[in-house]
């Protein structure tokens, strides 16, 4: 049995860790780390869990936490992990860290964009980048440290990665548009999520800097082969849950100036995703929404191609809160143990 430590605990993503960990055959939660309700029960946090979690809120003794279990998941804001992480943790425990600490691999972009300074920036080149579907070779029992990718991230990069992999389109013509159900912004009290804010409303938010722009840009450079710039722009939208992606880019035409067909096109989609458990290519004419993948791990895409102007519009779906976060932590640990990888991530999504 895999012992398991969660510092974060009773933040969103962290909540949803306990969730899914919960119903996980092989693991057990032994640390529930939250810095505000230290010593309170899990379940008067989460009232849901009353009857399921006896266990009482613990601090966030990164130190300590080592020496008791296999696993520590650090669903925690940026700054936090890098600020603590050290050789002597990483030798007695794997850590798979929700925040964005290990995600970028230069020390200065990473800087740039989160406005703080790094204090552990020797282990940013050991850190796998852990989205599955794409680095799962590079996540296994001798990895000691996941950077678990953003939600936004593994929404854009999922659902664009294929096309770009294969140089079907352009990929500096790649505007990503993108909506998030409010829990994106985390537990914390703020002003503009406050219920007034956020209800019969949408609104753009981070235009033109936001910190989950150079993540993407550098994975999909890696499949491009090269640098990458993009437009991102995220919009908060009132729901809970959820996160979609419109993404729009110029298609690459033949030798003979046609653009790809749709069979084209699709097989590129097949090539990489049908065999991946949690990635739906969905039929033709059929456009993801937030509601198909809620509560569930699945990341739902597809794609039309416009003639009219040259251009393909991409479209994904996933929940941020698994998928996104808790979810995709789950399965990378899956790999780091030579688990199953949809071990405890069965989810069927719920509706309505």
């Amino acid at each position: 049995m895999i012992k398991a430590g969660i510092i974060g605990a009773t933040g969103y993503a962290g909540g949803e860790l306990v969730r899914i960990l919960t119903g996980h055959k092989g693991v057990e939660i032994k640390w529930y780390g939250s810095r505000s309700y230290i010593d309170q029960k899990y379940y008067q946090v989460y009232q849901n869990m009353f009857r399921i979690v006896e266990d009482v809120c613990k601090d966030d003794n990164l130190e300590q936490l080592a020496e008791e279990v296999d696993v520590i998941f650090t669903a925690t804001p940026q700054g936090f992990l890098a600020g603590l992480l050290n050789e002597e943790i990483l030798q007695k425990v794997k850590v798979v860290d929700l925040s964005a600490d290990y995600r970028i691999k230069d020390v200065g972009i990473y800087e740039k964009w989160y406005k703080i300074e790094h204090k552990s920036p020797q282990f940013i080149q050991e850190a796998v980048y852990g989205l599955c579907e794409i680095n799962r070779g590079q996540i296994t029992e001798q990895t000691r440290l996941v950077a678990n990718p953003g939600c936004y991230t593994t929404c854009s990069i999922l659902t664009a990665y294929p096309l770009i992999k294969e140089g079907l389109i352009d990929a500096d013509s790649l505007i990503v548009d993108a909506k998030s159900g409010t829990s994106g912004a985390g537990r914390g009290a703020k002003v503009p999520n406050l219920y007034c804010e956020v209800n019969e409303n949408i609104k753009a938010y981070g235009v033109g800097n936001h910190r989950h722009t150079p993540e993407i840009e550098e994975q999909l450079g890696y499949a491009a082969g090269r640098p990458l710039t993009i437009s991102f722009t995220p919009h908060l939208v009132p729901m809970n849950r959820g996160i979609l992606v419109t993404e729009y880019a110029r298609l690459i035409p033949g030798e003979d100036g046609s653009l790809p067909s749709y069979e084209e096109i699709r097989a590129v989609y097949d090539k990489y995703y049908a065999g991946e458990k949690f990635v739906r290519v969905l039929d033709q004419g059929v456009f993801p929404e937030t509601k198909w993948v809620e509560g569930s791990n699945f990341v739902d895409v597809n794609f039309v191609i416009d003639d009219r102007t040259g251009r393909i519009v991409m479209m994904g779906a996933l929940d941020n809160l698994v998928k996104g976060a808790a979810g995709q932590a789950v399965q990378n640990m899956n790999l780091l143990f030579a688990l199953p990888e949809s071990e405890g991530l069965e989810l069927v999504p719920c509706f309505p």
